[in-house]
């Protein structure tokens, strides 16, 4: 693979072909993941994030303008974040279709599905509650973007006289934390999280919720 690198400030950039520019941003883009896997926040670095990916620490900058960038980029990517097609269960033009409450119900099922499938998205989550920084924020500030855009998207639009964004907030907080604290204790509140009876449990509670706070149409 050809690589670019700066012998110093002054020395002109050398052009980098599309497709080895495009191969060495995902390898820095896994190497954040396998270093959070492995190390969490304490062990991320420009340094050590350009030794796992086996390039120069200069590509960071030109790349992503630093780590907080490639942070950002990492944040980005559906093994991190569910997009809007799989939070909306697979098929954007027949969920935008659905009535508001089975609208809402299908979100929740297929959020917990999400979370269930990205243990290192559980475990950076719990791990920006107790190590806030730079980082965190930034991963934190993506996801923020990204469920206010799927609101946006599906349910600012509705005049139903319910608060449907602090609803919709209400849920997603309730499915995180459940989330991440079933990866450290299988019982909840009697609620089996390491079986999927007790996250069926869930599920049906959740819908309860929704179709008591807004009736089937």
């Amino acid at each position: 693979m050809t690589q670019s690198t700066w012998g110093n400030d002054m020395a002109p950039k050398k052009t980098v072909p599309l497709r080895d520019k495009q191969i060495t941003r995902r390898r820095l883009i896994s190497a954040v993941g396998s270093l959070l896997a492995k190390k969490g926040f304490k062990g991320l670095g420009v340094n050590a994030v350009a030794r796992e990916a086996g390039v120069d620490k200069v590509l960071i900058y030109r790349y992503f303008d630093g780590l907080p960038g490639l942070i950002a980029a990492f944040a980005q990517q559906e093994d991190f974040w569910p997009s809007t097609l799989e939070m909306a269960g697979g098929d954007l033009a027949q969920f935008s279709e659905l009535p508001l409450d089975e609208k809402l119900a299908l979100f929740a099922a297929s959020f917990i599905q999400a979370l269930k499938k990205r243990p290192l998205t559980r475990a950076i989550m719990a791990w920006e509650m107790i190590e806030p920084n730079e980082l965190t924020e930034e991963l934190e500030r993506v996801r923020e973007e990204s469920i206010m855009a799927f609101f946006q998207m599906f349910f600012a639009k509705d005049r139903t006289g319910i608060d449907l964004q602090a609803l919709v907030m209400l849920v997603g907080a309730a499915l995180s934390y459940l989330a991440i604290r079933a990866d450290n204790i299988d019982v909840y509140g009697g609620l089996d999280l390491a079986t999927d009876q007790g996250w069926d449990r869930i599920a049906s509670a959740v819908n309860m919720v929704i179709h008591h706070v807004i009736p089937p149409a």
